[in-house]
């Protein structure tokens, strides 16, 4: 039965080990991060993180992954017995965040992790959302689901994508949307548009609105910021 959504970002910042003096500066978002992933941790012992990468895929909770490519040989594991594999330096970020999160907040969950591509359809991710539903509610157990997305990368002139004047409107109304638990605002995001403002989450986003598929009964927002000229977002949705 599905139980809940936690709501996170992907900066590999948020690892202390990566952020190195910058730690200090994403210490409010790790701090909303592993909380709401405790959270979720209490109310299911069992997950399917969503996220966005350079192409579709799956993977299972026998995964174990390295946030070397990123600057530190972190291992992370995304079920138990993963700890014993080789870890897969090449594990998308999506995925990596949720096993550290999973590691530091809620050790004894299970994850098993989607990755869409950047240019999945708004209609496939509405229909991929519906499905999963189906799938977590068949289930006699508390099932829930972490979504990884990042918003715009456009906010400042010295931001990963650089300066877009129209990015901080539209991330305003992104905010107020997973704020709100808008679920129309988020179907109709445009994925053209989300693409020029370096708003990576879309897709997982948009699943997330056929997820619930009904506004959720109550929408949390824990964090919302944009440090480094990204926007990022942490909360909780119940159906």
């Amino acid at each position: 039965m599905f139980t809940a959504a936690a709501l996170v970002s992907s900066p590999p910042l948020l690892i202390p080990d990566l952020a190195g003096a910058a730690a200090a500066e994403t210490a409010d978002l790790r701090g909303a991060s592993l909380a709401v992933a405790r959270e979720l941790g209490e109310l299911a012992p069992s997950w399917t993180a969503i996220g966005v990468g350079a192409t579709e895929e799956h993977v299972p909770a026998a995964s174990r992954g390295t946030f070397l490519g990123y600057g530190a040989d972190v291992r992370v594991a995304l079920g138990a017995g993963g700890e014993n594999l080789v870890a897969d330096p090449n594990l998308p970020l999506s995925a990596l965040i949720a096993g550290w999160l999973r590691a530091e907040a809620a050790p004894t969950v299970e994850i098993d992790a989607v990755v869409l591509a950047p240019d999945t359809s708004p209609v496939y991710c509405a229909e991929y959302g519906a499905r999963l539903r189906r799938v977590l509610d068949e289930d006699p157990r508390p099932r829930g689901v972490l979504v990884v997305a990042d918003g715009a990368n456009t906010l400042t002139a010295k931001a990963p994508g650089a300066y877009d004047d129209r990015a901080p409107e539209a991330q305003a109304d992104l905010d107020r949307a997973l704020g709100a638990g808008d679920l129309d605002h988020l179907a109709q995001l445009d994925p053209v548009a989300c693409a020029d403002l370096g708003v990576a989450g879309r897709a997982a986003w948009q699943v997330l609105a056929g997820l619930f598929g009904h506004p959720p009964r109550e929408c949390r927002t824990d964090y919302q910021g944009a440090p480094y000229g990204v926007a990022y977002h942490v909360g909780m949705w119940l159906p």
